[in-house]
């Protein structure tokens, strides 16, 4: 049996609390850059009243009205067809770019949290490493160590993400979400580090789990921008209803694109979290035969792995083909990720069976 070095376990800790601290930084810094914008688009807001006022009474100057079409039609885009085109018009104005480009205004605290969720990334991998040497194997084989692998690829994919879209509204959940996984590893399901079960002494654990823990971490992100969907949805409503008194409350959803930009990029990203969580289900099914003998033997896990991937078709399928668009997709896409949650959490730990691998 490989020798457990105590040593690097112990840094692998240290690393682990470090890289916890480092993503609430990340998150207040996240939080702080919205509650600023909220009270500067407050402002513009009630200028904007203000000039439509001026316009109403035919007192508003030719480059006044300049400045206020380009204050209305900053980073906007193409925003679907939810709406009829007076309607998208009017949302235009309150949304961010469709495209999510790095377009408008400069945000420090908002490129500060990013710069602190990268240090907090790099911190954790290193915990990660030292936790995989010091048990000389992969170290997903519990739920501590799954839990703190999960959050470091949620953190990895929201990064890598970053490069190729501004992706910085989704911050303050993306870490909140790291944060609570590492909180719930620490607090909920602390594990020294130990040997391997008999059963998971495989390659295809590296296989199997890897792919898992990946398709899972691409689900979070779809579960963050379903959410802000809903709400983006909410206030496009209360826009085109012209109750502006109710859209300074949440202010802030101007730097996020409209809920269709939100659902389209979403569904992209579910569908490749889906073709991976496939061959998750594939995978355990062929490592299922080598263990025991058989393909599926409806064990609890296997059953909700199988949901999960049920929920996930369902939403793809009823998206592309029924045209079940808007908040019935978003709320989709939540029940699949809350089945996840389900899945690697009380199943794991509540429920006795061949996957009882908690380590608890």
């Amino acid at each position: 049996m490989p020798e457990i070095s105590e040593n690097l376990a112990q840094w692998s800790e240290l690393f682990m609390y470090l890289a916890a601290v480092t993503y609430m930084v990340a998150f207040i810094s996240f939080a702080w850059d919205i509650a600023s914008n909220s009270r500067t688009t407050l402002r513009l807001e009630e200028t904007q009243v203000r000039e439509r006022e001026l316009v109403g009474a035919g007192a508003l100057s030719g480059s006044a009205k300049s400045a206020r079409i380009s204050g209305i039609e900053q980073g906007t885009g193409e925003r679907g067809m939810s709406y009829k085109r007076s309607a998208a018009k009017k949302i235009e104005a309150h949304v961010a770019d469709a495209d999510m480009r790095y377009t408008g205004a400069r945000r420090p605290a908002a490129r500060a949290a990013v710069v602190i969720l990268g240090l907090g990334a790099a911190i954790h991998c290193a915990g990660v490493l030292s936790r995989a040497l010091a048990a000389n194997r992969v170290p997903w084989g519990n739920m501590y160590e799954f839990c703190t692998t999960g959050a470091f690829l949620v953190v990895l994919v929201y990064l890598i993400a970053l490069t190729f879209r501004d992706l910085r509204f989704v911050g303050v959940l993306v870490s909140g979400l790291a944060l609570t996984m590492m909180t719930a590893a620490t607090i909920g399901f602390p594990t020294p580090v130990g040997q391997l079960k008999p059963a998971l002494q495989s390659y295809w654990l590296v296989i199997h789990v890897s792919i898992a823990v990946l398709a899972s971490a691409i689900f979070t992100i779809t579960f963050a921008m379903a959410i802000l969907q809903l709400v983006q949805t909410s206030r496009e409503r209360q826009i085109i209803a012209d109750q502006s008194t109710q859209l300074t409350r949440l202010g802030f959803m101007r730097l996020i694109p409209s809920s269709t930009a939100l659902e389209n990029f979403a569904f992209r990203l579910n569908a490749v979290g889906f073709v991976m969580w496939t061959f998750t289900l594939a995978a355990g099914a062929i490592w299922a035969e080598k263990a025991w003998g058989r393909y599926w033997g409806w064990d609890t896990k296997e059953v909700w792995t199988f949901i999960i991937w049920v929920v996930y078709a369902a939403y793809l399928h009823a998206r592309a083909t029924r045209g079940w668009s808007g908040p019935p997709s978003a709320w989709l896409s939540i029940v699949g990720y809350l089945c996840i949650i389900f899945n690697f959490t009380v199943v794991n730990v509540y429920f006795s069976g061949l996957h009882s691998y908690s380590g608890l």
